[in-house]
């Protein structure tokens, strides 16, 4: 049975268990981002160190996004995605034990190599003297490791597999919405997809809250219940996908959603609007980046709010996120309902959820108070908006190959956030200030808006407006 003799009911609830399956990563990505601080403290490392830590996270998400963009085009999403699924589950539950980790693999793995290997994998540790960002280390590892720097291995191992298998989730879902939905709908699926990036983080400091306590190695629980719990969602994907029902239709000239086929792959309107991606790209993921891993660490040190307040307050910060979200695609469709073309309205609303970035800026210099506190919602709120409109854009590239398309914006995307996060942590060491980032931060959207205005081609006649609702 081919998608469009499925149910309008049929496609929203796959949104839905879309939403589910963003959520579930978010979850497990963000665990690490609650239980920072803690976690820094109790092995002590440094800032840099931490944002290492999501370099790793980075790098790996890049090379997996561009690796599962191309396979998905190839196999379909309909049992590779739960297989990433189960891929980044389990990496989220390994999180919990990386002291063992990384005690087993140094020893067993570093030492066992030959002396001139195993002397240039500590080059690329990041310790003195070297500065990569795979195993970032304090020591050339003489003999037996520190307890700390055993965790911090077992901490870039997980965080590693974690980035590779998590970014399988972005082709897959993308594939899944640009089959399903029409292009006037997709703002709107998309926002529905993204938005569970938002409840991820809103339950995410709630779960992290209940289950963490004082106690030395008190910060385990979370990891383990957010990744088994992540695994259920393999059920219900099985059970609602059948044989044939994401499986591309061939293409038709005369059919309304024709532009959707995109331009020709080697023109240069395909590669005019790929740079434009991927500036926009860069641009609104250092953003969202920077506020996911940096938000409660600058809280706490900043600002000095306690653990509990700063876990409750980040739930607000992603409920607001999703307020943004979800509010852009409802935008979006009410526009072109008016008469308004897709793009027009899909520009328009994206240039709003940049404006809102910008206070980040005025964030930078607020003193605590519940003024810093609003400012940061409508920084969230615009943040996360961003995006639905982002992917709309993507998938007017190609439809045949949507997988490798959003696999190569992916890679491209965090390659820039990952060698980010690490500069900011040296800055934060370094000046002891979080200010230069989120101001940096809130300014680069800016650039996603002018690529948009000044270089997206004009649109083909039948691009310019949504056929009316029937």
């Amino acid at each position: 049975m081919m998608v469009n003799e499925r149910s309008t009911s049929w496609r929203y609830r796959v949104c839905g268990l879309l939403l589910l399956a963003t959520m579930l990563n978010y979850m497990d990505r963000l665990t690490l981002s609650q239980l920072g601080t803690t976690i820094r403290h109790e092995y002590s490392l440094s800032h840099e160190q931490y944002g290492m830590l999501d370099t790793g996270f980075s790098y790996a998400f890049a090379l997996g996004a561009i690796f599962f963009g191309f396979l998905v085009d190839r196999v379909g999403p309909r049992f590779l995605y739960p297989s990433v699924f189960l891929g980044w589950s389990a990496a989220g539950v390994a999180t919990a034990f990386a002291q063992p980790i990384g005690a087993w693999f140094i020893p067993e793995t570093v030492h066992s190599l030959p002396e001139t290997l195993s002397a240039t994998l500590m080059g690329l540790t990041g310790s003195p003297g070297g500065g990569g960002p795979l195993l970032a280390a304090t020591t050339l590892f003489p003999g037996r490791t520190q307890v700390s720097e055993q965790a911090y291995l077992g901490f870039m191992l997980c965080r590693v597999t974690l980035g590779f298998f998590e970014a399988g989730h972005w082709p897959c879902a993308l594939v899944t919405t640009h089959i399903m939905l029409s292009r006037a709908d997709r703002s709107l699926g998309n926002s529905i997809l993204q938005s569970g990036a938002a409840f991820g983080s809103i339950l995410t400091p709630i779960v992290v809250t209940s289950m963490r306590t004082s106690e030395l190695g008190g910060w385990r629980l979370p990891f383990v219940a957010i990744g088994f719990i992540g695994m259920l969602w393999i059920i219900p994907w099985l059970a609602m996908i059948r044989s044939g029902d994401l499986e591309r239709k061939p293409a038709d000239a005369n059919a309304p959603d024709a532009a959707d086929h995109g331009p020709k792959l080697w023109s240069r309107e395909f590669w005019q609007m790929l740079a434009v991606l991927a500036a926009i790209v860069i641009s609104i993921n250092l953003t969202w980046q920077y506020f996911r891993v940096w938000l409660p660490m600058y809280l706490e040190e900043t600002h000095h709010y306690a653990k509990k307040h700063v876990d409750w307050f980040t739930s607000a910060y992603y409920l607001s996120t999703d307020i943004g979200c979800i509010g852009v695609g409802f935008l979006v469709k009410w526009l072109i309902g008016r008469g308004w073309g897709v793009h027009q309205a899909r520009r328009i609303t994206f240039t709003a959820a940049a404006a809102l970035t910008l206070l980040a800026v005025v964030v930078a210099f607020l003193p605590t108070g519940p003024v810093l506190l609003g400012v940061l919602l409508l920084v969230g709120a615009g943040s996360l908006g961003l995006y639905p409109n982002y992917y709309s854009f993507a998938q007017e590239l190609s439809r045949k190959h949507q997988g490798k398309v959003s696999g190569a914006l992916g890679t491209i995307a965090w390659i820039g956030s990952g060698t980010m996060q690490r500069l900011v942590g040296r800055n934060i060491d370094e000046t002891k200030s979080y200010v230069t980032g989120i101001v940096l931060a809130g300014l680069v959207p800016l650039i996603a808006c002018a690529a948009l205005w000044l270089f997206w081609p004009e649109r083909r006649p039948s691009e310019q407006a949504a056929p009316p609702p029937p």
